[in-house]
């Protein structure tokens, strides 16, 4: 539209003579995406075993076996170890699709779009796929690593739960504790140190930074997180953001699934990643898809907790 006129005056960009075009930038407009981290939070041990054949993995696992006190000449009891396999089911599956026009590709000023298209899906998918994911795993963490008696040995540690109003409060001077206790939870499971993560949603992340931790000698950093932006490593946790998490009522307001754990809680497996263009037999242009075929399974539950949390 071009600059308004006083009435009577003439309007030469007016749609009557169109002196004044209309410019299209040659450039897309930036976009943005969700960061996606289902990648750095979950192992692919038995992914190979799915790759070329079968849509189930049987998880074989050692069994426990009874420790018992002994004196001598004593008869020996002799068990006969048991376990139970977890089954991974290769049952989830995404798709993208999308068809360009001969004629268009000829005559459009962006001759990429269609790269950036597919590019665009790509990120999609995987943002849709950590979605399914983090909106699931809640319902299989270990009753002990969640709720207002967290701990397998104490039962000590209130980390919130999704009901009866068990939301935690977080604010700049408690969540540093609530990430210790989370800890702690995980050291009763016998959980490995190296390998931890905590899933934190973006205003928490903020919270952190305007904690304790904001002066770099609290932190034991050379540089305090409000100078490099970096959260870095808290209490053994690899902390990471994410817009992605699960979300519910507590009964009295809308509180977050905040995940912490290790790698080896929950298992991913892609079966088929497959993308591909060809003719459309329906028309002049081109045909593009892309396919995920994939499962996951929280396979060690004593390596998975949940802190159930609101701004407070």
């Amino acid at each position: 539209m071009s600059v308004a006129t006083a009435a009577g005056f003439r309007d030469i960009g007016a749609t009557s003579m169109r002196y004044i075009p209309a410019i299209y930038s040659g450039k897309l407009l930036i976009k943005f995406y969700d960061a996606t981290v289902l990648a750095a939070i979950s192992n692919t041990d038995y992914e190979g075993e799915i790759k070329q054949q079968g849509d189930t993995v049987y998880i074989r696992s050692t069994p426990n076996i009874t420790i018992r006190t002994y004196y001598k000449g004593q008869t020996l009891t002799h068990e006969q170890p048991t376990s139970t396999p977890v089954t991974l089911t290769i049952d989830k599956a995404r798709y993208w699709a999308f068809v360009t026009n001969s004629v268009d590709d000829k005559q459009t000023d962006i001759k990429s779009y269609v790269d950036k298209w597919t590019s665009d899906a790509a990120e999609q998918l995987k943002i849709n796929i950590d979605t399914a994911v983090l909106g699931d795993i809640y319902a299989d963490v270990h009753a002990s690593n969640t709720g207002t008696t967290a701990g397998v040995k104490t039962a000590s540690f209130d980390i919130g739960a999704m009901s009866g109003g068990n939301g935690i409060g977080l604010t700049k001077a408690n969540i540093l504790e609530y990430l210790v206790d989370c800890g702690t939870v995980l050291d009763e499971q016998s959980a490995p140190e190296s390998g931890r993560f905590f899933i934190l949603p973006p205003w928490a992340c903020g919270l952190i930074k305007k904690s304790d931790l904001k002066d770099a000698s609290l932190a034991g950093d050379g540089t305090s997180i409000m100078r490099n932006g970096r959260l870095g490593m808290i209490d053994r946790f690899e902390i990471f953001s994410s817009n992605l998490l699960a979300t519910a009522s507590d009964g009295t307001r809308t509180c977050t699934y905040m995940y912490f754990g290790t790698k080896a809680a929950l298992t991913f497996a892609s079966q088929l990643t497959e993308n591909k263009a060809g003719d459309n037999p329906w028309g002049f242009g081109t045909l593009y898809k892309g396919l995920q075929v994939f499962g996951y399974k929280v396979v060690k539950s004593e390596a998975l907790g949940t802190l159930i949390a609101y701004k407070g």
